[in-house]
């Protein structure tokens, strides 16, 4: 923790003119006599901080001191510019800053790289999800907007539980989780703060009524987002379902290999841990006619009964066409 902290200060510095030790202390969380040790650390590995008394005063790094590849092995600059073309997948943001940015990075990259030989990318992070269209950039940049701005914004929003209703909504940061976008808001209808999956997110309107922010940071929000997989109860459903060969691509890219049983026939034998019933049962569905359910017994009969009130929807369907 104190070499990333040591490391965070030396990057505060170097972007910016001067930093006040209290700003430091609030910005880091730590005390003001921890901030005085790790500047004091600092200074004797060699990194020329002066400081400055009164009321303007703080503490600067020297202007003749630049940031170079010392501070950063050549792992740790690849690993960087990976990262940051990652992060230019998203489109989250500027093009034109995250050029620049990736431009500094990639020649301090290529100065570290040189004399190196027979080495070069071995890994690409991609972040963009699957499903990408001009109307969710658009939806991105306006949500974007309204959080940096701090306008109150209004949308129609579905939920799995109460269908599609009308939000109003304080925006606090957007979040990319497992290939998708994620708004953090306060709802003035839920009186709480929650989350919104962008994509069922319909008829966005920014309006011009500003909101003061309020306290919780980034970390805090997240935690409240997983707080109710920790507080609440879970069902845990012990199911065993088996697969046709043909599903075997699919279900190695969905399930842990500890959950995988291969049998002689080619066949595979899922044993897992559910939350519910209900992604249960959808699991059954979406691999359609490849997969059967084995227990327990209770939730066989109901896919079974949902695939007979399916095939009743189609009934008479010959005859019409």
């Amino acid at each position: 923790m104190k070499l990333e902290r040591l490391l965070t200060i030396t990057i505060l510095l170097l972007n910016r003119k001067r930093v006040q030790a209290q700003e430091l202390a609030d910005q880091l969380e730590v005390s003001l006599r921890t901030i005085y040790r790790d500047l004091d650390s600092l200074g004797q590995a060699g990194i020329p901080i002066v400081s400055y008394t009164g009321m303007e005063g703080g503490y600067e790094i020297m202007d003749s001191f630049r940031l170079d590849r010392q501070l950063l092995s050549y792992d740790e600059l690849t690993a960087l510019f990976t990262a940051l073309r990652g992060l230019e997948s998203t489109k989250a943001y500027d093009g034109s800053n995250m050029d620049l940015l990736l431009g500094k990075v990639g020649a301090m990259v290529a100065q570290a790289e040189r004399g190196r030989t027979g080495e070069g990318d071995s890994i690409h992070i991609d972040f963009a999800p699957w499903r990408s269209s001009d109307e969710d950039q658009t939806r991105y940049d306006s949500l974007r907007q309204a959080v940096n701005e701090r306008k109150l914004i209004r949308f129609k929003y579905t939920s799995r539980t109460n269908g599609e209703q009308e939000r109003e909504v304080e925006p606090m940061a957007l979040v990319l989780k497992n290939y998708a976008w994620y708004l953090h808001g306060y709802c003035c209808l839920r009186d709480d703060y929650r989350i919104f999956k962008l994509t069922r997110i319909r008829e966005l309107r920014v309006t011009s009524k500003p909101f003061i922010r309020r306290a919780e940071s980034l970390a805090q929000l997240n935690d409240r987002w997983k707080a109710p997989e920790r507080n609440e109860p879970k069902e845990e459903i012990a199911a065993v379902l088996r697969f046709n060969a043909s599903a075997a691509a699919s279900v190695m890219d969905q399930f842990d290999e500890k959950e995988i049983e291969r049998l002689p026939d080619g066949r595979i034998l899922v044993r897992k841990l559910y939350s519910n019933e209900g992604w249960l049962i959808r699991t059954a569905f979406h691999y359609l006619t490849d997969v059967e359910v084995l227990e327990p017994a209770a939730i066989a009969a109901k896919v079974k009964q949902t695939a007979l009130e399916i095939a009743d929807k189609y009934d008479g369907l010959d005859a019409e066409y």
